[in-house]
């Protein structure tokens, strides 16, 4: 199966491109960055501001990659794969703080719940009724050669046609997505998935 790049959309904190170019410019710390994104993207989720830093973030680029499907339609064809590097470390550290004073002690489910990388998954699964493999690698570093690996041997093996797929992290200050739509390239459209347009649309 030849699979390409279909759409790509590049976060970090302060900017947002689509296809390359640049749509969307804010200040502020990574949380106050994500929620006015959210607010210039025009999506309607009560459950966006419950979101950890990762979820928040993924729920983003996955909602304009996913612009003009049918959000209720099942998509057995269709999976999540992510990449990262600290796994779900800023939330880990949000929820130790509640647990880690003897007096103060204040476990917090809300924060419990998002201490597992694969739930920024789930979340944009549920949110698009994606039914497909959906997964979440930890990587040193954005590694385009081994991730385009992994992308390519899942959608055949899982019998995928499509995959929302990339790096994904969020820690802190640090915001870093580079996500991308790709599917079998039977239509011609978009560019071919390969180490060197992964790179090209890390490096817009």
């Amino acid at each position: 199966m030849e699979i390409r790049i279909k759409k790509h959309i590049r976060i970090t904190r302060g900017k947002i491109r689509l296809n390359g170019t640049l749509c969307f410019e804010a200040d502020g710390d990574s949380q106050t960055f994500l929620a006015e994104a959210y607010r210039w993207m025009g999506t309607d989720c009560r459950r966006f501001f419950k979101m950890d830093l990762l979820s928040k973030l993924g729920f983003l680029a996955s909602e304009w990659l996913m612009e003009g499907f049918d959000r209720e339609q099942p998509k057995e064809d269709t999976g999540i794969l992510f990449f990262n590097r600290s796994s779900s470390l800023d939330t880990d550290r949000h929820f130790q703080q509640t647990v880690q004073r003897g007096e103060d002690y204040f476990p917090s489910p809300a924060g419990f719940v998002y201490t597992l990388p694969n739930i920024v998954t789930g979340e944009v699964a549920i949110r698009h009724k994606i039914h497909g493999e959906t997964s979440v690698y930890i990587l040193p570093r954005p590694d385009f050669r081994r991730m385009g690996e992994v992308i390519g041997d899942t959608l055949p093996a899982a019998g995928l046609n499509q995959a929302l797929a990339g790096w994904l992290e969020a820690c802190g200050d640090t915001l870093d997505a580079c996500v991308m739509l790709c599917g079998n390239g039977s239509s011609g459209e978009g560019c071919p998935m390969n180490e060197r347009n992964m790179e090209k649309i890390w490096n817009y």
